[in-house]
């Protein structure tokens, strides 16, 4: 027996709204968008004048905002390895494991390889505890070609790897931020294959201490050697958004610049502190927000966002959308077209609608690292919050806490007493958050 098809207007119909959902996915993914993600250290988020500073010149991350998006409610973590950890899984430390990230972590470079992207790491590392750890780096962990230090410049000094090697050392921290922009021109110009779309991953070691300028910048700016190191970057960063441009590579990538956590502000750091000129300013600004790096208030977590994919990211445009770094590597899936694993808890989301304007909505939640939780407009924090110790405020009450971030961005104005049935669903909530149940994530409404 012969079976027809039904057809008709009817099914035309259906298979038209199949090819309406189904067509942004697959149209991303055949333009598979080239991308640079510009990942800086200790940076507070009020560093960059588009935020606000008014010391710091930076006209050319001021531009990359007016031809993008710039992100007011975007999260990193709290410290430099678990918020590299989170960066690169899209899973939060808690299971990323921060430092101590295993081997068997899945990162976005990796399912972009998969993809047929050529993948490169230049900068600092700092997810294999510091360590040589072969399956543990760079080259191991999906990146084709990796130059620079596995572990940060506390003591003055970095230590390069290119690739798995060793690559030599340096105590002159005021080249670093020219060394890895020279490095990443380099890739572009000379290594890459221009046949394939490409990830580049920098990380700047800077503006964490021991920090400092080159000649040309040191003592230029208004704010002192830490608006020195600013300015330096933002002058290098337009360096390489030039070399885009001249390489024709402009239109098709989507460019992504954002700090690892907030500003190493404290007084009872900043005071104890060797290995600065006398009297300099070597900590970042968090504007209006609490404290600082190593802290669960905004200070610690929330961080300057700029996105540029010219003709896909509005320009010009100003989200305060809850958006994280967790949530790079389901969005680079749809944009890049491959499957997020399955076979763990992921915690990012997919921001695709977000980031091309489609929608005006983030996250509806975000989680603070053994401390708390993100809901709407509700920030709770448990009694006891993990601190790193240079961040604890000696005076705080060891009560819980609610805030409403939309009316008191500063979190001066406890209301869990006032809130008692939001204190109790935001702590459920976060403990749904610490345990091993999936609980899909999803947009806010």
């Amino acid at each position: 027996m012969t079976h027809q098809l039904p057809h008709g207007p009817s099914v035309r119909l259906v298979l038209c709204l199949q090819f309406w959902f189904l067509a942004p996915a697959a149209m991303w993914a055949a333009e598979q968008p080239n991308i640079l993600i510009l990942f800086t250290d200790d940076q507070g988020y009020a560093d960059l004048a588009c935020y606000g500073n008014l010391l710091n010149k930076t006209p050319r991350l001021d531009q990359l905002a007016a031809t993008g998006t710039r992100f007011t409610s975007f999260y990193a973590q709290t410290v430099c390895g678990p918020s590299r950890s989170a960066l690169l899984t899209g899973r939060y430390p808690l299971r990323s494991k921060g430092w101590s990230m295993p081997a068997a972590e899945i990162t976005f470079a990796e399912l972009l390889r998969q993809s047929g992207y050529q993948t490169a790491c230049i900068g600092k590392w700092d997810v294999s505890n510091r360590k040589p750890i072969l399956n543990r780096m760079p080259n191991a962990q999906g990146f084709d070609y990796y130059f620079g230090p596995l572990g940060a410049n506390d003591g003055g000094q970095v230590t390069f790897h290119e690739n798995q090697e060793p690559a030599g050392s340096s105590t002159q921290m005021g080249e670093l931020i020219t060394r890895y922009t020279n490095q990443s021109i380099s890739y572009l110009r000379e290594k890459r294959d221009p046949e394939k779309p490409f990830l580049l991953y920098l990380a700047h070691t800077m503006m964490h201490t021991i920090i400092n300028a080159s000649d040309r910048f040191r003592g230029k700016s208004a704010g002192g050697l830490y608006g020195d190191v600013v300015e330096e970057f933002d002058y290098e960063t337009g360096r390489l958004l030039d070399t885009l441009d001249e390489l024709g590579l402009r239109k098709n990538t989507l460019v992504i610049y954002t700090s690892d956590n907030g500003p190493w502000n404290q007084r009872k750091y900043t005071t104890r502190k060797q290995g600065h000129p006398k009297d300099s300013v070597f900590w970042g600004q968090a504007g209006p927000l609490r404290n600082g790096k190593g802290s669960p208030y905004e200070g610690g977590y929330r961080l300057p966002c700029i996105v540029r994919w010219p003709g896909k990211v509005p320009a010009g445009r100003i989200s305060d959308a809850v958006f994280a770094t967790i949530d790079l590597l389901p969005t680079f899936a749809t944009l890049c077209g491959f499957e997020i694993p399955t076979d763990r808890r992921m915690d990012g989301i997919d921001q695709t609608e977000l980031l091309l304007g489609q929608r005006e909505t983030g996250r509806d939640t975000f989680y603070f690292d053994r401390a708390g939780v993100r809901q709407g407009k509700w920030k709770y924090l448990k009694a006891q919050p993990f601190f790193y110790n240079y961040a604890i405020e000696d005076n705080r009450p060891l009560v819980e806490e609610l805030y409403d971030l939309e009316s008191d961005l500063g979190e001066q104005t406890n209301l869990a007493a006032k809130f008692p049935e939001k204190v109790v669903a935001l702590r459920a909530l976060m403990q749904s958050i610490e345990g091993h149940q999936q609980h899909p994530q999803q947009p806010q409404k």
